[in-house]
């Protein structure tokens, strides 16, 4: 047997925690229940050190703390359940069929909180030695805030890590870019009047509308990068507001989700839209969304929806080590990059940290019906991370 690969009674005992998390809810700012799951099991399968901080987080570390940190990082937290009446499965049953675990969760990303666990307690239990720490950290409220309670451990909790390895699903291919996210609210303003007389107000629809048709204009013009491919724009919400049903609504707001490639910001972003409410003469104002949000343990953040693409040099020594790491457990990966935003959007984006992405489960189950993830898949990221904590911290 691969040194790396799980015992049986290891894929055992890893697929019996998979399956409770999966069976247990963690909707954004409810992840308590799973965050005691998690705590409990990185505690019975010996790790020294395993706390839950201020914010709900659930960090569980191994190795010597005086050397470099590897950080594996997970969310606890998942989406509400897409159409439940389309699922082949009860979505909290954690049924598995044919070598594929079915559930909310199973692939985005609770499959990789439970490899990320059991590849530090596959050292642990080999007693491989560390000269350097090897932490697993689980955090809240990423499907809501991506970066959020990463950016408490950083700055807050005062953790320090040398490599991070985020581990969302990338059907085990190693990602070394992500774009970057900006969230807007436009909001369009007109002038009330009786829907009888409409001449008499300034239909705020209306306006949104031909902002609408300059940002379908504006979405196919977007900046493009050799690799990370297209920025991306999408009206993903709208909402008027007016004093009744038959008057001429005096508002009306727009969502705007875009998504950023390399050389793209936030100011770029926010300066395309103004451009086309000048253009369009329309009385209307657009803004980055800005909201609080609250963790499980009740801790309450101020979140501004904003974050930097990033990539990491396909010759960084991180990516090399990673793809020799997952060579050792019998992968043959290619170098990818994720379009979704992940906890990278902090560690990379702002942090400045060397972070790439390891993952079981294909990307795009996430977030869909009938989610699953191949078991066989979560058990090659443990051992994979095993190996790159070893390549890393062994001196």
């Amino acid at each position: 047997m691969n040194v790396w690969q799980l015992t049986p009674g290891e894929r055992e005992s890893l697929l019996a925690f998979l399956r409770t998390i999966i069976q247990t809810p963690s909707l954004p700012g409810d992840e308590g229940r799973v965050a005691e799951l998690i705590m409990r099991e990185m505690q019975a399968l010996g790790f020294p050190e395993v706390w839950m901080d201020e914010a709900g987080n659930v960090i569980g570390s191994i190795g010597d703390a005086r050397g470099p940190t590897l950080l594996l990082n997970a969310h606890m937290d998942t989406v509400e359940v897409p159409d439940e009446s389309q699922w082949i499965v009860n979505p909290w049953s954690a049924e598995v069929r044919e070598g594929r675990l079915y559930g909310l969760g199973a692939c985005d990303m609770k499959g990789g909180i439970a490899a990320a666990i059991y590849g530090a307690a596959h050292l642990l239990r080999t007693g491989t030695p560390l000269k350097g720490q090897l932490v697993v950290a689980n955090v809240s409220l990423e499907e809501p805030a991506e970066g959020t309670c990463t950016r408490i451990l950083f700055e807050e909790d005062k953790l320090a890590a040398n490599w991070v390895v985020i581990v969302e699903p990338s059907d085990l291919q190693v990602i070394r870019a992500q774009r970057g996210h900006v969230e807007l609210r436009l909001s369009a303003k007109g002038t009330s009047a009786h829907s009888a007389a409409p001449d008499l107000g300034e239909n705020a629809i209306y306006a949104a509308s031909r902002i609408v048709f300059g940002l379908e204009i504006l979405a196919e013009q977007l900046a493009e990068d050799a690799f990370l491919g297209k920025g991306a724009l999408a009206v993903t919400d709208i909402h008027s507001r007016a004093v009744s049903r038959n008057a001429i609504p005096e508002r009306c707001d727009l969502i705007i989700d875009r998504r950023l490639t390399l050389g793209e910001t936030e100011a770029l972003a926010l300066a395309e839209v103004q451009r086309i409410i000048a253009r369009e003469g329309v009385k209307a104002t657009v803004s980055v969304i800005e909201e609080d949000v609250r963790t499980h343990t009740g801790k309450e953040c101020r979140v501004r929806r904003s974050s930097p693409p990033w990539a990491l040099d396909e010759h960084h020594p991180l990516v090399a080590t990673m793809l020799h790491a997952a060579r050792d457990v019998g992968l043959r990966p290619a170098l990818g990059k994720w379009d979704f935003a992940t906890e990278g959007a902090y560690t990379a984006g702002v942090a400045q940290i060397p972070t790439i992405g390891f993952g079981p489960g294909k990307p795009a189950m996430a977030h869909m019906c009938n989610e699953y993830v191949d078991l066989q898949q979560v058990y090659s990221a443990a051992g994979a991370y095993a190996a790159l904590a070893v390549r890393l911290l062994r001196g």
